[in-house]
């Protein structure tokens, strides 16, 4: 049986089944809203597996799902080494979202990482403590800023409401994804001009575990 890891609900699991559809793989979810469960019809020897996008990457890392979409960004933060554990199939098209640094607008002299950097020593000589940055993406901004050389700073933890982490003065910047940017000046922040780390979309991807001429097949027959 091959599985294929899908997102829940929302807008992303909505595209991701129209996506299939389109290849000749009618997906449908089954039972109530508090059921995860579905049914794939178009194709034997096929299951659907809903989970949340957060959780498909460790799934297929583990074998336990055989194809999965989930954001590129999530991949490549929650999976060290990621090119050994899955492959990329091919990109969706949809759930576009750009990984961003992302500072308060008052800070006119702060444009670029360069400028961050050295406003993060200024600030641990002035407080005592490294300029916190909340993210849920901690892989992911820790090598970036690593591979630009910020290095006095702190990563916070922060899994929901990103942006509003600098109003509340838990954080002093953020990093965080981003489709238009209208949350961000909302709350009146501004991403370095040099601060993209990572354009995301939905992709789908095989597990490096899942090989076989079956699954080999499946990916063919819908385009790939």
């Amino acid at each position: 049986m091959i599985r294929i890891g899908v997102p829940s609900k929302g807008r992303l699991m909505e595209k991701t089944f129209d996506w299939f559809g389109q290849r000749g793989l009618k997906m449908t979810r089954t039972g109530n809203e508090r059921e995860y469960a579905g049914a794939v019809e178009g194709a034997d020897n096929v299951s659907l597996v809903l989970l949340s996008a957060g959780e498909i990457p460790r799934e297929l890392a583990a074998g336990r799902i055989d194809l999965g979409v989930t954001g590129t960004d999530l991949v490549r933060d929650k999976l060290a080494n990621w090119e050994t554990k899955v492959s990329e199939v091919a990109p969706l098209g949809f759930g576009h979202a750009d990984l961003v640094i992302a500072i308060p607008a008052c800070w006119i002299d702060v444009e670029t990482l360069d400028d961050l950097d050295a406003a993060a020593s200024a600030f641990r000589r002035a407080h005592g403590h490294r300029l916190r940055i909340a993210t849920k993406y901690h892989r992911l901004v820790r090598d970036f800023l690593a591979s630009h050389g910020v290095a006095d700073y702190q990563l916070t933890d922060s899994q929901g409401a990103t942006e509003g982490t600098v109003k509340n003065q838990t954080a002093e910047a953020i990093a965080d994804i981003t489709s238009s940017g209208e949350t961000l000046r909302a709350n009146h922040l501004k991403i370095l001009s040099d601060g993209l780390i990572l354009q995301s979309q939905a992709t789908l991807y095989r597990a490096t575990l899942s090989q076989g001429p079956e699954i080999d097949a499946l990916i063919k027959r819908i385009g790939f």
